[in-house]
């Protein structure tokens, strides 16, 4: 059946900013499904404890003042987040996160900053997956598709009708049914092994983020660095 049509676990961050390394946790969603169908899901909201900027808000439609009166601790929701991960880690199932290496990064963050037990450490062989990006994946099957990389414009390359878009759960199913797709089109992709797959993955990453770096420096930017560690760094 390959890898695509078993059990998958969607996740997906909406955050405080775009830096991994500073932004805070919102919300959050993992949806686990079969056959790209929802068959269980848990959400979250947190206080991040800094003030949401509005540009972030107006994204993902929660403000400072919401977060504060409805939202849970911050460290008590990355425990659970990670813990929730971890345990399909555990049992070989694999999670779907469209940009992973932003969504885990920040995950990972959050973890060293509430003094939280990191991903690696929860796992046996300190080994974080496997993981399935789709962003990563479609860049290197279909290199030279012009136009935008977003969840939104993938998700219409591939026919995937994604409701309430930068809404954590909607994103998350979003991310599976794009993966499942382009499972569908790309047969070599599906007969992958889950682990060769992420290792693939790591792999087309940092090639991608060196050319792009190199690309930077040749318009001018001759500091530019691009990281092309993946799925967490």
């Amino acid at each position: 059946m390959g890898w695509h049509e078993e059990l998958l676990i969607g996740f997906d961050l909406e955050t405080t900013g775009t830096d991994p390394a500073e932004s805070r946790i919102v919300t959050a969603a993992v949806v686990e499904t079969k056959g790209a169908e929802v068959v269980a899901s848990r959400h979250w909201l947190a206080d991040p404890g800094i003030p949401i900027p509005a540009e972030a808000a107006a994204i993902h439609g929660i403000t400072s003042e919401r977060a504060a009166a409805q939202g849970r601790p911050a460290a008590e929701v990355v425990e659970e987040i990670a813990a929730v991960l971890a345990g399909h880690w555990s049992v070989g199932v694999p999670v779907v996160a469209y940009n992973a290496a932003f969504d885990l990064s920040l995950l990972a963050a959050e973890l060293r900053r509430h003094g939280l037990t990191p991903l690696s450490g929860r796992l046996s062989g300190a080994r974080t997956g496997p993981v399935v990006d789709p962003y990563t994946i479609d860049r290197a099957v279909d290199r030279y598709r012009k136009g935008r990389r977003t969840l939104e414009a993938v998700c219409r390359e591939y026919g995937v009708v994604l409701d309430g878009a930068h809404e954590a759960g909607a994103d998350a199913l979003g991310a599976v049914r794009v993966a499942r797709a382009i499972a569908l089109r790309h047969p070599r992709i599906a007969e992958t092994d889950l682990w060769e797959l992420h290792r693939d993955q790591v792999r087309w990453y940092g090639e991608w983020a060196a050319g792009y770096q190199k690309w930077l420096r040749r318009q001018g930017q001759e500091d530019a660095v691009v990281d092309g560690t993946w799925p967490v760094r």
